[in-house]
């Protein structure tokens, strides 16, 4: 499932094949789709594309007159539109030539181009949605990656909510509070903070700090002196960085991000970076069990004092790998 990373990943995406290219008529939908139509046509428009948590916001802005390459017909359309989606167990953006549309194209931006090309939607599974003239959703919190401040301040101050009594790997789930982590973000900061994931969350944060003192210094250098003083700062910051749950659950996201294009992406026939990153998840000589919900929680050493009772491990399964899958690399555009 498609997490923040993958997400702000896609609108990096869209807006690098977007850039310059003007898109024209209506914007489609699949017959098949369940989500909601979207009233817009316009003779000339740009897409840009923004990205919260786990929700990815487009906004389809019409041109003015003299912005046009060509005049024909008044627009239909005269104000902007934003249509935020959400992607559920699988969606994602592809940029193709018209005539190699990809299967479960189910919304669909064409450019005024010839030959044209097409900005689609994809998911197979159609647990994704969109939302026209949409907005944030008001239950999600803050994005872990890109407003820290606001995500910490959120958690912090909130946990007397009962939300708080359950187990912190589950917790962690809670868009409310943890917008933008999922399954494997869960595993790979639990396993760093080595702590149980069937511990209950409030014990986890409540010694935390609502401002992160190491949130604006740079990262530590390893070739800067050996000193027993300079040894013990650094290994007591080190140590602070490292159990401060809130803090990995910014940075460890941002670090998917970094790997770019190469980062996890389900859809992919190599995505051998993204495995090389990962600690915990799908990580040989590392347990899984399911959570209270039916989610698998991979983890290392023991499970914790609120582990499910008559809890089994899944049977492991391997990963699909599929040919000629989305890549938000600069591949793609290159090949156009």
């Amino acid at each position: 499932m498609p997490e923040g990373p993958e997400l702000h990943l896609a609108s990096q995406f869209v807006n690098r094949m977007c850039d310059g290219v003007v898109f024209t008529g209506p914007v489609r939908k699949s017959e098949v789709s369940k989500s909601p139509d979207v009233p817009f046509t316009c003779e000339a428009y740009r897409i840009t594309a923004t990205s919260r948590g786990k929700e990815v916001k487009l906004t389809l802005t019409p041109l003015k007159s003299d912005e046009k390459k060509q005049s024909v017909k008044p627009r239909k359309a005269d104000q902007a539109m934003d249509i935020v989606f959400r992607f559920g167990m699988s969606g994602f953006f592809r940029f193709t030539a018209e005539g190699e549309l990809p299967k479960h194209a189910h919304l669909r931006f064409y450019s005024n181009e010839k030959p044209c090309r097409v900005l689609s939607f994809v998911d197979a599974r159609r647990f994704g949605s969109w939302q026209p003239n949409g907005t944030w959703q008001p239950d999600r919190g803050p994005c872990i990656m890109f407003e820290y401040k606001s995500f910490r301040e959120n958690v912090l101050s909130h946990l007397s909510d009962r939300a708080f009594d359950k187990p912190i790997c589950e917790v962690l789930l809670n868009q409310k509070f943890f917008n933008g982590i999922g399954n494997y973000l869960r595993a790979e900061i639990l396993f760093r903070l080595k702590t149980p994931p069937f511990v209950q969350a409030r014990t986890v944060l409540e010694s935390l700090e609502s401002e992160d003192l190491y949130e604006d210094e740079k990262p530590i250098k390893e070739e800067i002196g050996d000193t027993k003083t300079f040894d013990q700062t650094t290994k007591k910051k080190v140590k602070m960085e490292a159990d401060d749950l809130l803090r990995l659950c910014h940075t460890v996201p941002l670090e998917v991000v970094n790997l770019g294009g190469k980062g996890y992406d389900p859809e992919k026939a190599d995505y051998s970076d993204f495995q090389a990153w990962l600690q915990c998840y799908y990580v040989d000589g590392m347990k899984s069990i399911r959570d209270h919900n039916g989610r698998t929680m991979w983890f290392s050493g023991v499970p914790g004092p609120m582990e499910p009772k008559g809890s089994k491990s899944p049977k492991a399964k391997k990963r699909r790998k599929k040919e000629d899958d989305h890549d938000y690399t600069r591949k793609e555009k290159e090949s156009l």
